[in-house]
């Protein structure tokens, strides 16, 4: 059978908007979800062919393939890990449970997402909660990237009973209440009328399994507390605003369930000569008052190392210049950012008599009289000029 047109099946025009084609299948996906309709095979495959076409036209680049060449233009990617008559709906529940807001389908329909619908898996156990760490990396760590192993305290799933809770294979038996299905169906009234929903089952915690004798060593709970090594991938350009998640490496579920996700907060470590502004990097030069008069050449430290940069004679204190592609690359772009070498005029605090008197004739003469004229620009306008 062929397929059917995705705007069709939403039910909007080819020049809808995002909020459009988001409100119709919000719509469609009420009308056709599994707790509203057990046991339906037609509604659940109308649900499927709207997750769909919600995949493809909710992407802005799978929707111009689309509209150009139809379905074959989305052949490899419409519905990738979903397809039509093999689409997962776990999958559609997690990719697309956003749809009806921050809590997703399952606040909404009241049922937890392992529950058993139609997809047909069984809960096991309680989720495990996140684990938040902080990962302190070097300048140079964020300009390249680094893998970084790192011992993790947190709870670990108990290698004694093999995470199930139980003292033996003989302790482990069929829950009664949910006849070892891990969830249960209850009836709720909802604006919408009474819908079927599906929930853990309260007695086994979702499990599907009753432990008449508990593990010695985890006191029943199927974890206890230990460490992991872990091998983090950590990209480059980082900043202490980002957070990554790795999933499945947080605290080991209750008997037997799903683990938390691990979240990673980056710290950055000061650097001897640099600080950081976003992608550029900015260093403070010191010359002395000879120097910035007769120009000179000066080595300045960079992220990958000294260069050698010319001073030109009659150099300003506030002067910037710069070094392109000296900075940090962008976490999730292309190209890096700048290094900026701020000159500062040092004054010395302390003189010597000999000192004094040579000072005391430079300053009477004309040209050690300061005479800015309009061409040279203040503090700030430097900066606006480096920064747009």
């Amino acid at each position: 059978m062929a397929k059917r047109d995705f705007y069709e099946i939403l039910g909007v025009q080819k020049n809808a908007d995002a909020g459009a084609i988001k409100k119709a299948y919000r719509k469609i996906a009420m009308k056709y979800h599994p707790d509203r309709n057990p046991d339906d095979k037609a509604a659940e495959e109308k649900f499927k062919e709207a997750a769909e076409a919600y995949e493809v036209l909710s992407n802005d680049d799978k929707r111009a393939k689309y509209d150009r060449f139809g379905h074959a233009g989305v052949g490899g990617n419409a519905g990738q890990g979903f397809g039509g008559g093999s689409m997962n709906m776990e999958d559609i529940f997690s990719q697309f449970g956003d749809v009806f807001g921050d809590s997703g389908f399952d606040s909404f329909f009241g049922g937890g997402r392992g529950g058993g619908r139609s997809g047909g898996r069984q809960a096991r156990g309680q989720r495990g909660s996140n684990l938040r760490i902080k990962v302190a990396l070097t300048l140079e760590e964020i300009a390249k990237g680094v893998n970084k192993k790192i011992k993790v305290k947190k709870q670990v799933s108990c290698d004694t009973c093999g995470g199930n809770g139980a003292k033996d294979a003989s302790s482990v038996g069929t829950c009664s209440t949910c006849r070892g299905q891990g969830y249960v169906r209850q009836v709720k009234n909802t604006f919408l009328g009474q819908m079927q929903t599906t929930v853990n089952c309260p007695t086994c915690s979702g499990t599907g399994q009753m432990v008449t004798a508990n593990c010695s060593s985890c006191k029943g709970e199927g974890r206890k507390y230990g460490e992991e090594m872990l091998e983090l991938d950590i990209p480059a350009g980082v900043d202490d605003s980002l957070q990554m998640s790795v999933k499945g490496k947080g605290n080991a579920g209750l008997k037997g369930g799903p683990p938390g996700d691990l979240i990673l907060k980056f710290e950055e470590k000061p650097h001897e000569h640099l600080q950081r502004d976003g992608s550029n990097l900015i260093y403070e030069l010191y010359l002395n008052f000879a120097d910035a008069s007769l120009g000179t050449s000066v080595e300045v430290p960079t992220i990958s190392g000294r260069v050698k940069i010319k001073v030109p004679a009659g150099t300003q204190s506030g002067k910037m210049f710069r070094l392109q592609g000296k900075g940090l690359p962008a976490v999730q772009g292309y190209g890096k950012g700048d290094q900026l070498i701020h000159v500062n005029i040092w004054t010395p605090k302390k003189l010597s008599s000999r000192e004094k008197e040579l000072l005391e004739e430079m300053k009477e003469l004309a040209n050690f009289k300061p005479s800015p004229g309009k061409s040279e620009k203040g503090f700030f306008d430097k900066m606006k000029d480096y920064f747009n």
